[in-house]
């Protein structure tokens, strides 16, 4: 295989790992929300929206292949954050998006400052499995 191929498969490798996880951590986020009466308490109020900054970690690192996984957790706490504090903005047009299934998902509800902190925890456990669990898959 020329130098070219290898790099355009290790490519292409990094990639569907990264949308397998941003899947996952998508379909764990969802499972913990709607399934949460079997978890225990702490995981049923805290899990959801740590995986959603997971999922955005692991978003930001399918799209932007070339950023570092310390940039890439910079941007993702950026994006989580703004999007947390978007919701004090209360505006009719912006609440009805907020009304529907794909818009509370996406931009939550109501501002929450423990929503901050779990989305920190949320970025710092996808930078941690990233740079200790995905690390040999990436590097191939």
């Amino acid at each position: 295989m020329t130098m070219h191929k290898q790099r355009y498969a290790s490519r292409l490798r990094g990639k569907l790992l990264y949308l397998s996880v941003t899947l996952l951590a998508m379909s764990a986020g969802y499972a913990s929300r709607a399934y949460g009466e079997v978890l225990p308490a702490f995981l049923r109020e805290h899990a959801g929206d740590a995986l959603w900054a997971a999922m955005i970690y692991f978003g930001i690192r399918l799209i932007f292949t070339s950023w570092s996984k310390g940039w890439s957790a910079f941007a993702g706490l950026l994006l989580s954050w703004f999007i947390e504090c978007s919701q004090l903005i209360q505006v009719p047009w912006l609440n009805e998006i907020r009304s529907t299934t794909l818009g509370a998902l996406v931009l939550g509800r109501g501002f929450l400052v423990m929503d901050l902190m779990r989305y920190a925890v949320g970025i710092l456990g996808a930078w941690f499995v990233d740079r200790y669990v995905l690390k040999a898959e990436t590097e191939r």
